[in-house]
């Protein structure tokens, strides 16, 4: 996906204050870094080398732990959230080679310490993404039972924020606006961005030199465990969401012994046939279908918004803005391009449905200042470049792209017809694999034998885009009698745990403080459509 949005969420993990937090318990001793079911035996995704090096780095880290203090002011979180680091290895298979320290946060269970269950590790996506923010989640009050169970631990995985930070380009220089972002787009413009993808794959491997080849979702894996065992935890408590939950599954995968509860938010289809340009592609239908609910809302709001009557009215609407921010971007910042971001990121949430609308109608009415204001500030940032550095290396890494020009033009031309609104536009982004010089590996193979994982809870949104219903589906089977899902009907937003369905966290929070699960696979009502303000 594009930089503004990746496989990544904040979904309903909206920060709205802090709590109170209470003194750490004991750290646990290095004894505790195997579980008595942890396997002695390479898995067969492993070579023997790489699973030797992710026992050794286990070890260190368990012998080492985790210095925790004050957070760097670049962090931006306050106390008493706290900071630390813990090393891994560039490449398994050679553990006393480099290493990097990936940065870690932490915020103290609250309650009371004979009822805590230890150590509670989030990742909000991406790749890309950091869950460093995840302590201050502990102020919401969908959180606060977990808080007072769990230590809530963020971290930037490798290559992200201060991880040994990745970059492909002068940051200055990326996705600079104004910019198009034609839905059909002419030859001389496709020549034009694959010029660009180019230029990029070569800016990755210039910069990042043979360590590129190592940003893997398996090495996400990997370093997972090291933090485990950094942290002084037998077994893993784990939330991913969105990419989140496909690493995670490479944990379980490769892990199984060391995991003791983990959630699935909004699933990414793990079929090796999907890793990753089928996935891409599906996205990008899905969002077509998404672009649609929020046109067909604002039509039924249109006494608000004034934006058309049908959601043919809303489209031409929003395609009138695009032609004339074609011919003048609004401020100076926003051209079409930054129009179709601010629309996607309402795609993802559907508490985002309410401000693009507004902005939308008061620049049709003259007034750009909202436009502006939402998708005009996103250009030169040091973060969007670094987060898609990463998501572009850990996505070309992990699977054999299409390098032949051709059938990327005929399967995105072919889908555009009926999707055009995201389709173009993730291609470009993703383009960059298609030249890629590092080496690729083969597509990870996600699952376990029947009953082989202790529970695990997966949860989804009918009509969740960034990650469509049937990668859900897809894990639930490969999961063989170990996991239930949660499906929230008729809703669409990416990352539903711990938001304003009652129902979905009621699920969320039970199985995270009791290990319980839903006997069959349970339903949630979807949650009220947005108000229009």
């Amino acid at each position: 996906m594009r930089a503004v949005a990746l496989y990544g969420t904040v979904g309903s993990l909206l920060l709205t204050g802090l709590t109170a937090v209470t003194s750490a318990p004991a750290a646990h001793g290095t004894e505790a870094l195997l579980s008595p079911t942890a396997p002695t035996a390479p898995s067969a995704a492993d070579s023997p080398a790489e699973a030797r090096g992710v026992v050794l780095a286990a070890e260190r880290a368990a012998a080492k732990g985790i210095t925790f203090g004050a957070c760097p002011a670049a962090e931006g979180l306050p106390a008493p959230v706290e900071c630390g680091t813990f090393s891994v290895p560039v490449d398994y298979a050679h553990p006393n080679g480099k290493h990097i320290s990936l940065t870690v946060s932490r915020g103290h269970a609250t309650g009371d310490r004979s009822a805590r269950q230890g150590a509670l590790v989030f990742n909000p996506g991406g790749p890309g993404g950091s869950g460093m923010i995840f302590p201050l989640l502990a102020g919401l009050p969908a959180w606060k039972r977990l808080a007072e169970a769990y230590d809530f631990i963020g971290y930037a995985p490798r290559g992200v924020g201060r991880s040994a930070p990745l970059s492909c380009v002068d940051p200055a220089r990326f996705e600079r606006g104004p910019s198009d972002a034609p839905e059909h787009p002419s030859a001389a413009y496709k020549r034009q961005r694959i010029a660009q993808a180019k230029a990029y794959a070569r800016g990755c491997l210039r910069k990042a030199g043979p360590d590129l080849r190592h940003f893997t979702s398996r090495n996400n894996a990997r370093d997972l465990d090291v933090l485990r065992a950094a942290l002084g935890e037998r077994r893993l408590n784990f939330i991913g969401a969105s990419y989140g939950t496909y690493f995670g599954a490479v944990y379980a995968t490769l892990f199984p012994g060391h995991v003791r509860r983990m959630v699935f938010d909004s699933v990414v289809n793990p079929s090796p046939r999907k890793i990753w340009y089928r996935n891409n592609l599906d996205q990008s239908a899905a969002f077509e279908r998404r672009w649609y609910d929020w046109r067909r809302w604002a039509a039924r709001h249109h006494n608000v918004y004034r934006l058309g009557r049908t959601e043919h009215e809303v489209l031409a609407a929003y395609h009138k803005a695009a032609d004339r921010l074609r011919r003048r971007p609004a401020g100076g910042k926003v051209g079409p391009a930054q129009l179709q971001a601010l629309f996607l990121k309402a795609g993802y949430t559907d508490t985002a449905w309410a401000r693009a609308a507004r902005a939308l109608a008061a620049y049709l009415r003259g007034d750009e200042g909202q436009l502006v204001a939402l998708a005009g500030g996103a250009s030169g940032s040091v973060a969007a470049e670094n987060g898609n550095a990463v998501y572009t290396a850990v996505e070309c890494n992990d699977a054999s792209w299409p390098r032949d020009w051709s059938r990327w033009n005929r399967d995105n031309d072919h889908l555009a017809r009926r999707a055009p609104f995201e389709t173009w536009s993730n291609a470009f982004m993703n383009l960059p694999c298609a030249y890629w010089k590092a080496p690729r590996q083969r597509p990870f193979e996600v699952g376990t034998a029947r009953r082989a994982l202790p529970p695990v809870l997966l949860l989804a949104a009918e009509r969740d885009a960034a990650t469509p219903y049937a990668g859900a589906l897809e894990l639930l089977r490969r999961f063989r009698g170990s996991a239930a899902l949660v499906t929230e009907r008729d809703a669409g937003t990416h990352g539903i745990g711990g938001g304003p369905n009652a129902c979905v966290n009621g699920y969320f929070e039970k199985y995270l403080l009791t290990g319980e699960l839903p006997v069959r696979n349970a339903t949630c009502a979807g949650r009220p459509e947005p108000q229009a303000t």
